[in-house]
């Protein structure tokens, strides 16, 4: 049985919270939608969803905390998870640099929010895999 990936998508907007939501389900990912990005981050530092995330998808300006304030939060206690930044300002790219992020302005088609998606769950899983046979002991590789 394959595995679905879970994606966090963090937006205040509920309109277009809905919209990724609506095609990233569509595309056969599990979705966890959140409007508050506060709410998000101490659900995601906890483990409270009920299963991993794989991917972080954010807006940029949110009420009670900007996307790169989350992800500096999200990297204190998951430097891996990719996290891919949606922004419909432009100038707003360079403040994620260092953080180890995709970013993309708005509007994003669906096609290019799905290939984003699927580039940054897959480099992951690659880089898992790297990652455990590098640490599998030498009579097991």
């Amino acid at each position: 049985m394959p595995t679905v990936e879970t994606i966090l998508l963090v937006d205040d907007n509920a309109v277009q919270a809905a919209v990724r939501q609506a095609i990233l389900r569509r595309a056969g990912y599990f979705v966890i939608t959140a409007l508050n990005p506060v709410r998000a981050l101490d659900q995601l530092r906890n483990g409270d969803f009920p299963s991993d995330v794989q991917l972080v998808v954010t807006d940029h300006i949110m009420p009670g905390m900007r996307g790169t304030e989350f992800v500096r939060e999200i990297r204190q206690f998951a430097p891996s998870i990719p996290i891919l930044v949606v922004s419909g300002m432009e100038e707003a790219a360079e403040q994620y640099e260092g953080l180890g992020v995709e970013f993309r302005v708005k509007p994003l088609p669906p096609e290019s929010l799905l290939t984003c998606v699927r580039k940054l769950i897959l480099e992951a899983n690659s880089l898992e895999v790297a990652e455990t046979a590098a640490s599998a002991p030498r009579g097991a590789r």
